[in-house]
């Protein structure tokens, strides 16, 4: 080890990065966090890197029952390294990073998610780059936050999505700025770290009931019943900036309201990817937002969204108090 040289551990939770063909040719992770370290041995150059194999499944099976794993391993190691590189697939890397987001609030220290689009198996592959530069942001001076690395992007956990599902360029960052971008092994800041942090805390309980609603033209009100009966949150993705149809009954605004009675928490959001929700510019939104429990997205991804409420329903079921946790901004996640 190079005296000086940052501590960085690896995180190895599977995805396309550690995919091989299995015997029907299908692609499925067999690649453990040992051997994707071989594939790079320019890291040694780097900082110094131990890995840990916690998971070895694809993202479409990652979710609320695995991320407290992560956050679990995340916490044990806290002081001994100088950083985390979380190697993960990218269908659900957005979420992960956006949950890690809340149940790991002002880290100290960097916490970096990145993967690939073809396996680091494969010869035409990103994978190694990717696994570079999140190695490279996770060792600089400065890095901060959770943050996903990706195609020359450092993009904040909270604004992150997928946009492409198989090209390279995979995330992008929604209506904020990227943190940071590498032309070469050269790392651009465009954001610093915060100068004053407060504590920083770690969470680890989640409640998953929750759904998004995703409006259609003709949709009716019958749908409200189902859902009340199953879960805690609802996520009414709208048209444009939002609101509720009328369909000159009302139905919906008194399903919605029914919702609201029974102590659970509705938000709304859009179905456009840029410039997000505002339930106050037209009517079918401001007699949705006038209830108790009722919120407006504004512009943080659906991602965070979801992971957001989970996270605030997991510290309390009083409908105001998890509405004030989803209200306050954590880590950039809403410009009003």
């Amino acid at each position: 080890m190079i005296e000086g040289m940052k501590r960085i551990l690896m995180i190895a939770t599977g995805g396309t990065i550690a995919c091989k063909p299995n015997r029907s040719g299908r692609l499925s992770p067999k690649i453990t966090s040992s051997e994707l370290l071989e594939y790079v041995p320019e890291l040694a150059q780097i900082c110094a890197v131990e890995a840990r194999q916690l998971y070895n499944i694809d993202s479409t099976n990652m979710g609320p029952a695995q991320w407290p794993g992560i956050v679990n391993m995340i916490r044990e190691n806290w002081g001994m390294y100088d950083g985390f590189v979380i190697t993960h697939g990218t269908d659900t890397m957005a979420y992960t990073a956006a949950a890690l987001s809340y149940m790991i609030q002002n880290p100290a220290c960097p916490i970096v998610l990145t993967g690939s689009q073809k396996s680091i198996y494969s010869r035409d592959t990103d994978a190694r780059k990717n696994l570079l530069q999140a190695f490279r942001y996770a060792a600089a001076d400065g890095a901060f936050g959770v943050q996903i690395v990706f195609d020359g992007h450092v993009i904040l956990g909270t604004r992150a999505r997928k946009v492409r599902s198989k090209s390279y360029n995979a995330f992008s960052s929604i209506d904020y700025p990227d943190t940071a971008v590498f032309r070469g092994d050269h790392l651009i800041r465009y954001l610093d770290a915060p100068a004053q942090r407060p504590p920083m805390r770690f969470y680890t309980e989640l409640d998953p009931a929750v759904f998004v609603l995703r409006l259609i033209p003709g949709v009716t009100a019958g749908i409200f019943d189902y859902l009340k009966e199953h879960y805690d949150a609802l996520i009414i993705e709208g048209f444009g900036v939002g609101g509720l149809p009328d369909s000159g009954n009302g139905a919906l605004l008194k399903a919605l309201s029914e919702w609201s009675a029974a102590g659970k928490i509705a938000v709304f959001s859009t179905q456009v990817q840029h410039e997000g929700s505002d339930l106050e510019i037209y009517e079918v939104g401001r007699g949705a937002l006038e209830l108790p429990g009722v919120y407006d997205a504004h512009d943080m991804t659906p991602e965070a969204i979801v992971t957001k409420l989970m996270w605030a329903l997991g510290q309390t079921r009083d409908q105001a108090e998890a509405g004030k946790l989803f209200t306050e901004e954590v880590s950039h996640d809403v410009c009003e």
